[in-house]
């Protein structure tokens, strides 16, 4: 795929291409600029690093989306080692919006499962724009029952818009097959460690989403609803998605304030793109850490802090707030 720029980095890419046609220059005119090359360099780091430091909720969204941004599948050849995949739910067919499967991380034995995005045409019908369809969730239940059966722990990569809304999923019972999820993953007493890697689209995310630990990437998000539709349904125009994604606090370091995410996983800076392999070795060593404080804590104790953990989400209180006077 030919590389993709997001409208804020422009600056960027423009230093860039003049750096390029100094380097041409310098090559043709067998002219000496290493010391202009090299401030030239610095220039671009620095303003890198001021833009992604000052990115807006919506533009965090881009990042979140970004077509190079590394898949599930990615991270799987990455950072596990043999993996075997597992297919279909046993009932109606196998979802490729959601892969999973056995495999090694750091040595240790794991179920992974993840919601998978194409990166052209053909893999996105064929993973449906990593938008999964009731089979595919009840795919995911099966091998997390698989999972708890033989005391594996489970691991789960999250970056989908949201659950297939259209008509077929609603005859396959799309609204049923995310509850059971919900429901049976409060149940399996092994950990299970959640990590959003990059778009985290209402029940469609949260039907691989109840953990003893919930991770995020930095630029990665999280949300009842996408801005666009959020957007749409409180402007009644999808144009006002920058002030939707503000309002509706889904960045990461909102969903650590609000007690939704346990630890945010730093991305390289550009984005988690920018350098795939970095990127990686920082998941795997975070989920790893998270995974051998988990196995300390008995089986009933993971449940009932899993529990807890969830019970207490959107709880909140007023700062001197006071009571109605009586009439």
């Amino acid at each position: 795929m030919a590389s993709y720029a997001l409208p804020f980095e422009k600056p960027v890419i423009e230093l860039e291409n003049k750096m390029k046609e100094l380097r041409t220059f310098s090559q043709n005119q067998n002219i000496d600029v290493s010391l202009e090359i090299e401030r030239m360099e610095k220039k671009i780091a620095e303003t890198r690093l001021k833009i992604f430091e000052n990115l807006t909720p919506w533009q965090k969204v881009l990042v979140a989306r970004h077509p190079l941004r590394p898949y599930t599948n990615d991270y799987i050849r990455e950072i596990f080692t043999d993996f075997v995949e597992l297919h279909g739910d046993r009932i109606h067919a196998d979802d490729r919006a959601i892969i999973g499967g056995f495999a090694h991380l750091n040595g240790q034995k794991v179920m992974v499962i993840g919601t998978q995005k194409g990166r052209d045409t053909k893999s996105n019908l064929e993973c449906n724009f990593g938008c999964a369809y009731p089979e595919g969730y009840r795919k995911a239940l099966r091998l997390m029952k698989l999972a708890a059966k033989f005391n594996v722990p489970i691991v789960t990569l999250i970056d989908t818009p949201g659950a297939f809304p259209g008509i077929e999923s609603e005859k396959r019972h799309i609204a049923e097959a995310i509850a059971v999820n919900l429901r049976e993953m409060f149940t399996f007493p092994v950990p299970i460690v959640v990590t959003v890697i990059g778009e985290g689209g209402s029940g469609g995310a949260l039907g691989i989403g109840v953990g003893d630990r919930v991770l995020v990437l930095q630029y990665a998000y999280y949300s009842v609803i996408s801005p666009e539709g959020c957007a749409a349904i409180l402007w009644k125009n999808r144009s006002f998605a920058d002030k939707a994604a503000a309002a509706l606090k889904l960045t990461s370091s909102d969903l650590l304030e609000g007690g939704l995410a346990d630890e945010i996983v730093p991305e390289p800076l550009g984005g988690a793109h920018s350098n795939p392999k970095a990127m990686a070795s920082t998941l795997a060593d975070c989920i790893s850490r998270h995974l051998q404080e988990l196995k300390t804590l008995p089986p009933q104790v993971l449940l009932e802090q899993r529990y807890q953990k969830f019970r207490v989400m959107g709880v909140y209180g007023e700062e001197n707030a006071t009571s109605p006077k009586a009439e």
